[in-house]
């Protein structure tokens, strides 16, 4: 109970903090550092723009106060070199004190007032990761941060397209000499611990040598995320524990590992330590569900308002209105410094409802409130970094000026309204995070989703008002499951599953968590085990990639000037699945005896770029 209602302002950890200088602390390795850190089991994944301070504070605020350091937490990725040498990029991305702490204006030697990233008394352990291919872009990055966070993780995961083309995150992984040496540099010269996240290969050997080098260059903590690098979108399916138990069976024991995927419920944590014996489990798309993932549920009984539990004392959940406020209340207390606006106590059934039939409340009046001074020179500092002369005509006697030229001289020239928030990630990750929360919500109250749409950057009264509309909305939905005794509830989940997956009735786990509906080409199961009311946070459900291609949400791309792509291989091998518009195109052209065998080919024309043997996996 008191863990539950438990606010998550209750202490800011910021005005009350001393100014301080980090002092250089010896630096541990392995499984030492782990020790030193708490050896934490629950984990925030690195997230890009998603898992930024204020959805990390957030994460954390389901636990008593003083547990909250047991959760450990990574930054979003950043750019190494952007982050380096960019001070507008270090301002956005990263507030660790009030003062300059990097590039211009920054004093060595002057006392320094924590902020938000980083600060002991609120955001540790903390790791921050960067994604690199320049080992000196690395150091002098991870040099910056170094004395405010507890360690600095490499991305070798990232599968993105923008990974592709910039050289790093999991397409580095044919470049096992390069890895080495970005972890090995950090490991030799930077005076915190280094620490990575790869993807695994497509043979348990090949991944078994890729996690040994990754150790061999100095990685203190290894995380594996069961899946292959081409398994991403439609194609991500389900983890593969046994990969990531075959490799704590074969590291040296006091190896500290992570393992990443398959994380959707609570109870999935514990699952997930059995049966592949790390000493740790992240999570990511399971935390933008659901950021109470790591907190035990409320005792029955126990619930008061944020919490919900049916009647007959099954699963429930936390509230998304109670999430979304809680959400508020740190962007305001933390990031904003200020109150949060006086609100009524969260709806339950047996309240007044009188407020249901009256109009919504207007925004509070200050939507865009001033910028704390720190944040002032912070913005000052960036512009004057990003400041550039755009040559006029009458700098050249000779040429006229260009059209590009014109153009940057017209919007140079023109005034611009003076900006009344810093746009750091706290902001834009706001619209994003709770599209997410909301996602259940908002596919059935679509004007909720369209006023989220509508919601502007660091506009909270904007904000203010979606969430008048949520509460009104679960308000609304928890008197009619009243009045209906659950009935309405049940027939609408039972309604939605009976259209995704027709009459299906086959419906059971196996042993190792994957779902075993038509020789385990279903996720039916797991469906039915996450689905909650959609007031309710809850996992979304991609449907595995076989599901997705008989549904015509992917199909196989032809090779240009060829009009057959299964009787060629050189076709074959140049395959690549495309989307289907929004994900409910028309089925694949595809004759019904012959779809089971389409399905195993167009998931074996995946293009591949390793040089290892196929997977057998479907999904991974």
């Amino acid at each position: 109970m008191a863990a539950m209602e438990a606010t998550p302002g209750s202490s800011t950890g910021t005005a009350d903090a001393p100014p301080t200088v980090p002092a250089p602390k010896k630096k541990l390795h392995g499984r030492a550092f782990y020790e030193s850190i708490g050896s934490p089991k629950c984990i925030v994944a690195p997230m890009v723009d998603q898992s930024e301070f204020a959805w990390r504070m957030l994460s954390r605020s389901f636990l008593p106060e003083s547990q909250r350091c047991s959760i450990l937490a990574y930054s979003p990725m950043l750019h190494s070199r952007l982050f380096a040498g960019g001070q507008k990029y270090r301002d956005t991305h990263f507030q660790p004190t009030r003062e300059p702490w990097a590039g211009e204006g920054f004093d060595p030697a002057a006392a320094l007032t924590p902020f938000l990233d980083g600060n002991p008394a609120i955001d540790r352990p903390l790791f921050v990761q960067f994604a690199s291919h320049d080992p000196d872009a690395l150091l002098a990055a991870a040099e910056m941060v170094a004395p405010y966070c507890d360690a600095v993780d490499l991305n070798l995961g990232c599968p993105q397209g923008i990974a592709k083309r910039g050289h790093y995150g999991a397409f580095l992984q044919e470049d096992q000499d390069l890895i080495f040496r970005l972890i090995n540099t950090l490991h030799e010269k930077l005076s915190i611990p280094v620490t990575a996240k790869i993807r695994m290969l497509e043979t348990r050997e090949a991944t078994l040598e890729y996690a040994q080098n990754v150790l061999r260059a100095g990685a203190s903590i290894l995380t594996v995320h069961g899946r292959l690098r081409e398994q991403k979108g439609h194609l991500t399916g389900v983890a593969d524990w046994d990969m990531i138990r075959y490799l704590r069976d074969n590291l040296p024991p006091d190896t500290v590992l992570f393992a990443n995927g398959n994380i959707l419920l609570p109870e999935d944590i514990d699952a997930c330590l059995a049966a592949t014996g790390v000493d740790g489990v992240m999570s990511a798309e399971g935390n933008l569900s659901n950021p109470a993932i790591f907190a035990p549920a409320p005792a029955p009984g126990d619930e008061a308002r944020e919490y919900w539990r049916p009647r007959d004392g099954r699963d429930g959940g936390w509230r998304v209105d109670a999430v979304f406020r809680r959400y508020l209340d740190i962007m305001y207390r933390y990031v904003r410094e200020q109150e949060p606006p006086t609100r009524r106590p969260l709806f339950v059934v047996g309240d007044d409802t009188t407020w249901l039939a009256a109009p919504p409340p207007p925004p509070p009046a200050a939507a865009l409130v001033p910028m704390t001074e720190s944040q002032l020179q912070q913005q000052a500092s960036a512009k004057r970094a990003a400041d550039f002369t755009i040559p006029s005509a009458a700098d050249d006697d000779d040429e006229p000026p260009t059209k590009k030229q014109k153009h940057q001289q017209k919007h140079q020239q023109a005034p611009k309204k003076p900006e009344k928030y810093l746009p750091t990630t706290n902001y834009a990750g706001m619209q994003g995070h709770l599209f997410h929360l909301l996602r259940h919500l908002v596919t059935r109250h679509t004007d909720v989703r369209d006023a989220l749409a509508r919601a502007r950057l660091a506009d909270m009264g904007k904000f203010e008002a979606v969430l008048d509309m949520v509460e009104r909305k679960v308000a609304e939905g928890l008197l009619e499951d009243e009045r209906s005794g659950g009935a309405t509830i049940k027939r609408e989940i039972d309604d939605e599953i009976q259209l995704k997956f027709g009459n299906k009735k086959k419906d059971h786990k196996g042993p190792k968590g994957e779902e075993e509906e038509n020789g385990g080409e279903s996720s039916l199961y797991t469906v039915r085990r996450c689905k909650r009311p959609w007031w309710v946070v809850q996992p979304v459900i991609r449907p595995l990639p076989s599901e997705a291609l008989a549904k015509g949400a992917i199909q196989p791309k032809k090779a240009k000037g060829n009009n057959d792509c299964s009787n060629s291989s050189s076709v074959v091998k140049k395959a690549a699945l495309v989307q289907n518009g929004n994900g409910n195109g028309a089925a694949v052209p595809v004759p019904a005896p012959a779809q089971a065998t389409a399905i195993d080919e167009t998931l074996a024309a995946l293009d591949k770029t390793t040089p290892y043997p196929s997977s057998e996996l479907v999904s991974g």
